[in-house]
């Protein structure tokens, strides 16, 4: 049997296609014996053909590739590998008449899970078979891939052809559901041998009639060439008249509030906020990260992007009654009071709810612990997620009996993994302290997985959060430390959120030990988030490009460079600045009038106390209060023995760690002699102090040189290398939080990986525009009007009144009037509707900005509803609805508020 490949594609000088597949003849998925395609100038097709086995049935993969010869690239096709039955006994010639999948069209996303699981979910094969042509010399068979499909509806096909319905919308052919999106039928044509002209269309069956019919000129079949042939046309995407588009609601879990709940959200409560989403139309339900984050056991613990396992869900999510009804009533009457009081807090009271809820899982696991351990459930659980739970059960075991996260106070025989196995044996004396994590775990699973399942028989998305960094006391840092830069900090540089920069206090990664074995920590984490979500976020996705990296002697960010990066040698600062000196550009410039501008009449005590100077003027720290780290440490041990010295301690640290910043370059920790401009350091006293000629050549011929031109396309080779395996490990939607000091190659490798960027109005990517406009916004991002580090809309509004007028005039639309002064419901509702009108694949908004279009359900102080404040970097994490989700479930005035908020916008 002769198989014949036909692909229609204009090449450009040095490029060729080939064909890889699982036939000998294809290579057997070998790149080197892939098959060459020819190419027929006068068609621009590319073809060949190879001979297959004729005496029986069989199946062939296979997939397209272009090489690039000048570029030195391979670049597959986009999609799944495609596949093709056949039966050679019926047949004497297979002609696959294919197109090629571009890899960076919008439309892909609309094959990831978010849309084939949950918006467009069907069962895995509805419906009849796919229609069979009766046996015939020359036999067509339909073949489309097209996740956007409603449930209840197909696609079909119609035609010229009476085979087709001869344009008669009544009779057209329907195609059949095959699976992965793929949607096929064969026909006999009664005209073989005339072109066949036709469209696809969205079939109603129980209409039994075509309710859309694909935009666009009619596709053409030529005739039929060969007798007894059958020709497998796989058409490009269904052509539909505009691009899909949804909204979505954003609030983390901890913030949810239900009647049955402990003082906190919970994974059920997942399923009251599901509720509201369809009842509104709202189509994604958008969350901050879950993992586990308990090392210290206080409310410093409500940070959610210190997770000390990326594995882990965190057990404040646990409902209790979902495990099993407490059979002690006394305990289930403590339970009961305790329930009243927490649900009655406006806020999460995060160390009294994890105290009630350690206190109780405890008694729940002593309970149930018989008929846990041989459930057949958590047995293949344990079985299938033993790499990191073991673990993860042996640190926090390990954390609570030596009171610390920090593994490196342990006992000596602790501090590296080896006794995990031996300590989370059932047999040891000791195994319930493991134990009731494994049981924590589980059933945290289970509930999580439940609420999963829930939202996508309602089509509605779950989108999770990747944390950027790993926490430095975590069971990651403990099992596998060759993975992360321990000694170094990663953070962000100066922007909006904060002017000295932020320091997550997270270690680095060591991405080259990483690229070892092709990325497996990150395919390992990418897999387990998948198992929950169908999209996700990536948190400050910038890192994977290049991340801020401090010191760890420094607590305040701006002493940080980007890593990896390309540093300058001293050589090269003296060729361009003209001179280079390292004690007035590397260290500490600090004079007498800076100390009393920053220190004021108290100026001298400071002095005294902390700085010494030498016989030209010049200041220094003394030698124990070089570092911010060394400040830090002197001072909290002030304010320890005098806590009335708080406010004050605060005050001389802020002024102290400002003068250390007061440096024009950051030494490289890799390459001696090597140094990064400091950010900002046109903002800084030793800069204003230069010469007017040492300032041009340093901040415009170096500094600028330096951070928006020296890295673009190292940075953009480092994506490029980094992000693709994140990327493809799994099937989820990805969403980059992209904001900040953006590289200018950023967007355009999200782009080519189809991962969606985040324009937020009030901080624009182009730095010459003050508010951005979601109608500015691409197909492949998401806009929103704020982020869980932002304030709300509400409080934003009050926060600078020019800033408002200038938004409420150039933005809304209202020249020349006077901007109310708290934003009104009306006001709320018209930047919600400039979102939701916005090109972007989803708009999604923060739950308290949909709250204030009412005044009933908004809370009276807008700052209440701020879920962070990243300039503090010891914020609680306490933010809660006031509102239990069943009474939001109940509100129809406010359903429908929201619902025709919606309504119009096309989404």
């Amino acid at each position: 049997m002769i198989l014949r490949f036909s692909l229609p594609f204009r090449t450009t000088w040095g490029q060729r296609l080939l064909v890889s597949g699982s036939e000998p003849s294809l290579g057997a998925w070998s790149l080197d014996h892939a098959l060459p395609l020819d190419y027929n100038q006068d068609t621009g097709v590319w073809s060949q053909e190879i001979s297959v086995p004729d005496d029986q049935p069989g199946t062939i993969d296979y997939k397209y590739l272009l090489l690039d010869d000048p570029a030195n690239s391979t670049q597959w096709e986009w999609g799944p590998n495609r596949k093709v039955a056949y039966d050679a006994r019926q047949f004497q010639r297979l002609v696959l008449e294919d197109y090629w999948r571009a890899p960076a069209e919008p439309e892909n996303e609309l094959f990831t899970a978010a849309f084939t699981e949950a918006l467009f979910r069907r069962p895995a094969r509805p419906g009849k078979p796919a229609p069979t042509a009766r046996i015939a010399d020359s036999v067509v068979r339909f073949q489309l891939l097209a996740a956007r499909v409603e449930p209840g509806q197909q696609l079909c096909v119609l035609g010229s052809d009476a085979a087709l319905g001869a344009w008669d919308g009544r009779k057209a052919l329907v195609l059949a559901d095959a699976g992965a999106s793929t949607w096929t039928a064969e026909v006999a044509l009664e005209q073989p041998d005339r072109a066949l002209v036709y469209k696809y269309g969205v079939w109603d069956p129980q209409e039994r009639k075509i309710v859309l019919l694909e935009t666009g000129a009619d596709r053409v079949l030529p005739p039929a060439q060969d007798p007894k042939t059958l020709r497998v046309r796989s058409d490009d995407k269904f052509r539909y008249p505009n691009n899909w588009r949804g909204a979505g609601v954003a609030l983390p879990v901890f913030a949810l509030r239900s009647h049955r709940g402990l003082g906190v959200g919970e994974f059920p409560d997942l399923k009251l906020l599901v509720d509201w989403a369809v009842s509104t139309g709202l189509k994604l339900v958008q969350i901050l990260p879950i993992n586990d984050t308990v090392a210290t056991h206080t409310w410093v613990d409500s940070y959610p992007y210190a997770a000390i396992s990326v594995f882990a869900l965190h057990p404040q999510y646990l409902n209790l009654e979902a495990v099993a009804p407490l059979q002690d009533k006394a305990a289930q009457q403590e339970l009961e009071t305790l329930r009243e009081q927490l649900n009655d807090l406006d806020f999460v009271d995060y160390e009294p709810m994890m105290n009630a809820k350690w206190k109780f899982i405890k008694q729940l696991y002593q309970q149930e612990k018989k008929a846990f351990l041989a459930d057949p459930e958590f047995q293949a659980y344990h079985e299938e997620q033993k790499a990191w739970l073991a673990p993860y059960a042996a640190f926090s075991a390990l954390r609570d009996r030596f009171g610390t996260a920090d593994f490196q106070q342990w006992p000596e025989e602790y501090r590296i993994p080896e006794l995990v196995e031996q300590l989370t044996q059932e047999t040891a004396a000791d195994f319930d302290e493991f134990g009731v994590h494994f049981f924590t775990q589980f059933h945290l699973d289970k509930q999580l997985r439940e609420a999963v399942t829930y939202a996508r028989q309602h089509g509605v998305v779950l989108k999770g959060d990747l944390p950027i960094g790993i926490y430095r006391h975590s069971v990651d840092a403990w099992t596998q430390p060759e993975l992360y830069h321990m000694h170094q900090q990663a953070g962000a540089p100066p922007d909006d959120f904060s002017t000295t920069g932020q320091n997550w206090r997270f270690p680095t990664y060591n991405w080259e030990r990483m690229a070892e074995d092709g990325y497996a920590w990150w395919k390992q984490r990418m897999g387990q988030l998948a198992r929950y979500f169908d999209a996700l976020r990536i948190d400050h996705i910038l890192g994977f490009f290049r991340i801020w990296e401090i010191p760890g002697h420094s607590v305040e960010g701006l002493l940080g460079h980007f890593s990896p990066a390309l540093p300058l040698h001293q050589h090269e600062i003296k060729q361009r600045l003209g001179w280079f000196d390292h004690g007035r550009l590397c260290e500490p410039y600090i004079r007498w009038h800076m100390v009393e501008r920053i220190f004021h009449g108290q100026a001298q005590a400071v002095f005294d106390e902390f700085m010494e100077a030498d016989n030209h003027g010049a200041i220094r720290m003394k030698e124990h209060v070089r570092t911010q780290r060394q400040v830090e440490a002197v001072l909290e041990a002030q304010c320890a023995a005098e806590p009335s010295l708080a406010d004050h301690c605060k005050w001389l640290k802020t002024g102290l760690y400002q003068l250390i910043n007061e440096v024009l370059f950051v030494p490289d920790d890799l390459w001696p002699d090597h140094y990064h401009p400091r950010i900002t350091l046109n903002k800084s006293t030793s800069f204003a102090e230069l010469d007017e000629t040492s300032r041009h050549r340093l901040y415009d011929d170096i500094y600028i040189d330096f951070f928006y031109k020296r890295h673009e396309s190292f940075w953009r080779e480092q994506g490029l290398v980094k992000l693709p395996p994140v990327r493809y490990a799994t099937n989820m939607l990805i969403c980059g939080e992209d904001l900040g000091m953006v590289p200018d190659s950023v967007p355009g490798v999200m782009k080519a990986l189809g991962i969606l960027g985040l324009n937020i109005q009030r901080m624009p990517s182009n730095p010459r525009t003050e508010f951005g406009h979601p109608n500015d916004a691409p197909y492949l991002s998401v806009v929103s009007p704020g982020s869980h580090d932002m304030s709300t809309l509400r409080g934003w509004w009050e926060e600078d009144r020019e800033i408002t007028q200038r938004f409420f005039e150039t933005i809304l639309g209202h020249h020349g009037e006077q901007a109310p002064y708290y934003c009104e419901p009306w006001v709320i509702r018209e930047i919600l509707v400039q979102h939701l009108h916005s090109p972007a694949m989803w708009a999604i908004f923060p739950l308290q900005d949909l709250l204030a279009l009412s005044p009933e359900l908004r809370r009276n102080n807008p700052q209440d509803e701020q879920i962070n404040v990243p300039a503090n970097p010891q914020h609680f994490w306490k933010y809660r609805l006031h509102v239990p989700l069943e009474s939001l479930n109940d509100n129809a005035v406010f359903i429908n508020e929201v619902k025709n908020t919606i309504s119009g916008s096309g989404r």
